[in-house]
């Protein structure tokens, strides 16, 4: 799995945006869940996560 393109992201309109931060940011509080209960989860997906978010943060910032 690639990490996420930013022009993915450079499309969505403002609210959009506000609602893929909040799904990532759930996402995120999940695999930090998971790792802490000793669940099975991939771990690859926190770096994508955070990427994701950073991504979706700046966007948001240039706005």
């Amino acid at each position: 799995m690639s990490l996420p393109k930013i022009d993915e992201i450079k499309a969505l309109n403002k609210v959009d945006l506000e609602n893929e931060i909040l799904n990532i940011k759930k996402e995120l509080f999940k695999l930090r869940f998971y790792r802490k209960t000793k669940q099975s989860f991939k771990s690859h997906q926190f770096k994508h996560q955070k990427h994701r978010l950073a991504q979706l943060l700046m966007i948001q910032k240039n706005n």
